[in-house]
């Protein structure tokens, strides 16, 4: 049998490379020591030099025996603080070979110099032990925290608590790593550029394991709370999380853990979702959205929608149930299992489930954002059922977090005919409820952050709704005399999507907000000087276009409005100017007493 050519288990290649830098530095100061004692001038002071490079050496050594002996630990700090110590060395070598060089003729004459040039050595050699001495201190600690300074971090101190607490999450126990992982999160607050230190030394990877750790719930909920602080603004480090491949691990501690820790962890997917397209990619690829939607359902009880059809309250009872099965149908746990986590339900608090609730709508929030994968994944889970029953049930944060959800997987679906007949399919209980509930919203709510994410999710499906539909237009037009101008305006953005020509149904739909005397409202929107201004005008034009016939928008002058407003517009918006022209041009055929031969302005 061949023997192991790596008799220590703790010697990765990795490892071995670096103890060969490490043996670098000793045998330069071994060559310094030599040439120490050789020394034919200051004799005295090249003896303190040599004890001085000794020690280095020493603790050089000492370093070695402890770094092949570690199963784990972070190389950035000894690679750091050894190429320091290995330049000093060469600086200390080229003084101790002048000193070897002078014979007893110039030693006179460099006596006077040779002093001060000494203790510029001596602080070198001072310095580098330093550093190695608060190295030895980490490593040979039990917990790896120091909180003194190594002198190559005195002018960032930053780097050095860095360094210390990510040696505490690599050596420490369990509670030592929690709050390490806390101090690295409190870091990664103040700036990008702390966050910036903690992924280039190394600090990332000790957090993703410590997230593994079931057995310490406060150590996952530690780690999961820094690497949200971390990720938070830094797209490099939301990469090197994701080229990880830590988005498995990610959804199966959100799936598996404690309450508390699903709340972390759930910000920790809403933070990186936010942060980058293919974190978002990556985590739907590992089916994130399941455990999201199954904890967003606990608790949720629904009426049945229709007569003769399974009820909200079955669908999403199997929706929890989704994933408890593997692929040969068997059950993933055993019943003594499910008993115990009911068990660990009942006794978890009302307000933490809620929370969870809270930070698994976020994250289903910002993971439909422009994600198509994201957004399919949730409606084939019958996640909107659940999002219109919160909708309609919660308020403040929670509702808020489900509306901007809704409204993110309807404008997916605007721009996926796909995606938009499947899931808002008019006749589908999941679309009714979530349409039903958007317009509770547009007419109930006087929230604006609200009632905006209602109407712009209604506007992002108007291609869904086929000839007259007052009961859906009739909230949004009463929205165009709000007197918050926002939401004004984005009633008339999303009455504007049902006008289009794009909207095969466009001149239905203008003839209902002719009969909801949506005009006045819209010309009195018109008359507020407002950047949102243009939303309006749009509206009119297509108006103008489908019904320019109407004696409503004659009797609202609505030509000369749009020739008052032509020229300010198109100066600011080049690409209206076409339809401006039309729009004019067509309402010119249809008033009495305006001129036929007039030209279109702006042309």
């Amino acid at each position: 049998m061949m023997g192991n050519p790596n008799p220590n288990p703790n010697l990765t290649p990795e490892k071995e490379k670096s103890l060969e830098e490490l043996l670098g530095p000793i045998l330069l100061g071994e060559r310094v020591i030599k040439l120490a004692q050789e020394a034919e001038s200051s004799k005295v002071d090249c003896t303190e030099l040599a004890r001085k490079v000794q020690v280095v050496c020493d603790n050089l050594r000492s370093v070695v025996r402890v770094v092949s002996g570690t199963q784990c630990v972070n190389e950035r700090p000894i690679r750091r603080i050894v190429g320091e110590v290995s330049k000093n060395l060469e600086r200390t070598l080229a003084f101790v070979r002048k000193c070897k060089k002078h014979g007893a003729v110039l030693r006179q004459v460099f006596s006077m110099t040779t002093t001060a040039d000494f203790r510029k050595v001596w602080n070198l050699l001072e310095s580098s032990n330093g550093d190695m001495v608060w190295l030895l201190s980490i490593l040979d600690s039990k917990d790896g925290s120091n909180v003194s300074l190594p002198p190559i971090a005195s002018n960032d101190p930053i780097l050095a608590w860095v360094w210390t607490f990510i040696y505490t999450l690599q050596l420490g126990q369990p509670k030592d790593r929690a709050e390490a992982a806390t101090e690295l999160g409190s870091l990664a607050k103040d700036n990008d550029r702390t966050k910036f230190i903690i992924l280039e030394e190394g600090g990332v990877p000790p957090l993703l394991k410590l997230l593994k750790e079931a057995s310490s719930p406060d150590a996952q909920v530690a780690a999961a709370n820094a690497l949200v602080n971390v990720t938070t603004n830094q797209d490099r480090v939301v990469s090197y999380v994701v080229e990880s491949h830590a988005a498995p691990t990610i959804v199966q501690v959100l799936g598996d853990s404690p309450m508390r820790v699903r709340v972390s962890v759930a910000n920790l997917v809403s933070a990186m979702a936010e942060q980058h397209e293919l974190a978002r990619e990556e985590l739907v690829r590992a089916n994130v959205t399941r455990p999201l939607v199954s904890l967003l359902s606990m608790d949720t009880v629904l009426a049945d929608p229709m007569a003769g059809r399974a009820s909200i309250h079955s669908l999403v009872l199997n929706l929890s149930n989704v994933g408890e099965t593997n692929s040969d149908g068997s059950s993933r746990g055993s019943s003594h299992h499910r008993r115990e986590r009911e068990r660990e339900r009942e006794v978890e608090s009302l307000e933490l489930r809620k929370e969870v609730k809270i930070s698994c709508a976020k994250a289903l929030w910002k993971l439909s954002k422009g994600c198509f994968s994201s957004c399919k994944k949730i409606t084939e889970t019958k996640g909107l059922l659940c999002l219109a029953k919160i909708i309609e049930s919660e308020s403040g944060e929670l509702q808020l977090n489900c509306l901007m959800a809704v409204m993110e997987i309807a404008a997916v679906a605007e721009s996926n005919a796909d995606l938009r007949r499947a899931a808002f399919k008019r006749t589908a209980p999941a679309a009714k409820a979530v349409i039903d509930q958007l317009l509770r919203v547009v007419q109930e709510e006087s929230n604006p952050a609200l009632v905006i994410p209602a109407i712009k999710a209604i506007g992002s499906l108007a291609r869904n709704f086929s000839g007259k539909v007052p009961q859906v237009l009739g909230p949004l037009v009463a929205q165009l005399g709000n007197r918050d101008v926002d939401v004004a305006s984005e009633a008339a953005i999303a009455l504007g999507k049902f006008v289009s020509p794009d909207n095969y149904n466009c001149v239905d739909h203008s003839k209902a907000i002719l009969e909801l005397e949506g005009v006045p409202k819209l010309m009195s929107l018109l008359q507020i000087n407002d950047r949102q201004q243009v939303h309006g005008l749009r509206l009119l034009c297509y108006l103008a276009l489908n019904v320019g016939n109407s004696k409503v928008l004659e009797q609202e002058r609505a030509l000369n409005t749009l020739e008052r407003f032509s020229r300010p517009v198109q100066t600011q918006y080049p690409d209206l100017k076409d339809l401006f022209a039309n729009a004019i041009h067509h309402l010119t055929l249809y008033q009495p007493g305006a001129q036929l031969h007039r030209q279109p302005l702006g042309l």
